[in-house]
């Protein structure tokens, strides 16, 4: 029997996958517990409306990303921070305040879970000559 997953089930497959289950499986447990609906024509069409909105926003949400990325492009960021005599930083800089001070340096809106940092800012660096600017 064909189904589709409302939601990820080890071993089994991920939300929103059609599968092929056996039928006790099916009517015992996963209909039941409301893990999967019967694969048949209204509920593969609703699955397929659903992909294809789903990417679609994911297309603009890109899009948005790339025009902020155009935006971003050669901004030299400053912020004020507290350090010591070697250019340690008292604590270190986060996403949350690239982002904050972005919105208020340049109102540019950035949401901080989408800013990735490899190692978190811990020292000052000098950027091209300035003194003690990270």
């Amino acid at each position: 029997m064909k189904v589709i997953l409302t939601q990820d089930i080890k071993g089994v497959g991920k939300k929103d996958d059609v599968i092929n289950a056996n039928d006790g499986y099916a009517r015992n447990y996963l209909f039941p517990k409301k893990l999967a609906v019967l694969a048949d024509k209204g509920n593969l069409t609703n699955l397929q409306v659903k992909k294809s909105s789903e990417e679609h926003r994911k297309e603009i949400e890109k899009e948005e990303a790339k025009k902020t990325a155009k935006k971003i492009e050669g901004i030299l960021l400053k912020l004020q921070v507290k350090s010591g005599e070697n250019g340690k930083i008292f604590g270190s800089i986060t996403a949350k305040e690239i982002a904050d001070n972005l919105e208020k340096q340049y109102q540019i809106k950035v949401d901080k879970k989408k800013i990735i940092l490899q190692d978190s800012i811990k020292e000052l660096r000098n950027i091209s000559g300035r003194n003690k600017t990270i």
